[in-house]
């Protein structure tokens, strides 16, 4: 197996927007998470803990170029004090070796102000950081819930570049409460200069079970509408154009060191193994793993999780068979995500059949309302079918 994500579900405070599985002020089970993690993760180098074959990923991006990742995420991983983090690493190690993979490490600029816990995580082969800045206004910042300010933030980027750290991604929500076109446009202009190697730009979310979302629904905060979130995407299209980031999927932009390149230098290869429809391992309460013919997902909750795993038990609370429609479905309206779109070798190797022979009808549809374009290698959005993507995944789910 060549990709394994790591879930680290502790931080510091609930943000009003998440609704990820994730748990606060819970560090005194730290340790034991991190010891049932590792068994986990021990279970997972071993033959009988492979719930089904995987497919080999093969095509135009292939094996050689996309390269094994390990990727943690929360939750805030960099709570993990560094004998924790140092452990849970090495028990990954036997997973995927770490001097092969692009290994990430999901940072809150809240709880990384220490240069030299960053200069550990380098130590211990992480090679690439993600801080979570999402915004740069500190009203808004305290509105998300966020325990960082701007400054913090900056201090986190300059940290990390300090210890050694190449890659380093930096991620920002646009369509925030009270956030105006003027606004967003300044912040495009100072994270530009920065001089970060990748940025992850999404529009806000509500989701049903948040804080945020009662809020806005409430009447007590207001977001900007439709037209408003557009015009701060494709701002953020020309400055990043502008300043030489490539853009290579939808909310993802990046420095490349070779312009002729089929993807960018410091693009984030554990979420190319997602958007290419390839499958990978996960560990962790609430993790979720693709090997198909199947998904599945680890119990949410810690105190199940641990106990599970210390019974000898698989911690998995569910498994979902897919059909070989859903692969295609799955693999076509995740890889039209990337900029160069699904080339038909791609998803004749992964799906074993020709795209046309299942999704002719909608291709062709979609191709006519100007939304794709097909060339000889494959089909990808056009910039009109970017801004309307959901309106062309729904015709393959």
């Amino acid at each position: 197996m060549r990709h394994l994500y790591i879930h680290i579900p502790f931080c510091h405070r609930r943000c009003a927007y998440c609704d990820f599985n994730t748990y606060a002020n819970m560090e005194d089970r730290m340790e034991a998470y991190v010891a049932t993690l590792c068994a986990e993760l021990r279970s997972l180098a071993h033959p009988q803990r492979t719930i089904s074959p995987a497919l080999p990923l093969t095509a135009d991006l292939t094996r050689a170029m996309l390269r094994p990742t390990i990727f943690l995420g929360g939750g805030t991983p960099s709570m993990l004090p560094e004998a924790l983090m140092e452990r849970t690493l090495a028990a990954a190690d036997g997973v995927i070796p770490l001097r092969e993979a692009e290994v990430t490490v999901e940072c809150n600029p809240g709880t990384v102000l220490r240069r030299d816990y960053l200069r550990a995580l380098r130590a211990m082969g992480v090679n690439r950081i993600s801080l979570g800045v999402q915004s740069l206004h500190d009203p808004t910042l305290r509105v998300l819930g966020r325990i960082h300010t701007a400054a913090e933030a900056y201090a986190s980027f300059n940290d990390a570049r300090a210890a050694g750290f190449k890659s380093i991604n930096l991620d920002f929500i646009f369509g925030l409460p009270g956030q105006t076109i003027a606004q967003w446009e300044e912040t495009l202009r100072e994270i530009v200069s920065w001089g970060a190697d990748h940025f992850a730009l999404y529009s806000l979310i509500l989701e049903e079970r948040t804080p945020l979302y009662a809020q806005v629904s409430s009447g007590r905060v207001c977001v900007p509408d439709d037209d408003a979130t557009g015009a701060m995407y494709e701002l953020a299209t020309e400055h990043f154009a502008v300043a030489g980031y490539v853009q290579y999927e939808i909310s993802n932009w990046a420095r490349s060191d070779d312009p002729a390149a089929p993807v960018p230098s410091h693009a984030c290869h554990h979420n190319l193994a997602y958007w290419l429809n390839a499958d990978y391992l996960a560990a962790g309460a609430g993790a979720h793993g693709h090997l198909y013919p199947h998904r599945y997902v680890d119990v949410a909750g810690i105190d199940d999780y641990i106990t599970r795993v210390r019974a000898g038990n698989l911690p998995v609370a569910e498994v979902i068979d897919l059909t070989p429609r859903d692969l295609a479905a799955e693999t076509i309206f995740m890889g039209l995500r990337l900029n160069a779109g699904v080339s038909f070798a791609h998803f004749r190797d992964r799906c074993g059949v020709e795209m046309d022979a299942i999704f002719g009808a909608e291709l062709g549809d979609l191709a006519e309302q100007g939304l794709i374009e097909r060339t000889e290698r494959g089909v990808r959005l056009t910039d009109r079918g970017r801004m309307l993507g959901n309106r062309v995944f729904e015709r393959f789910v």
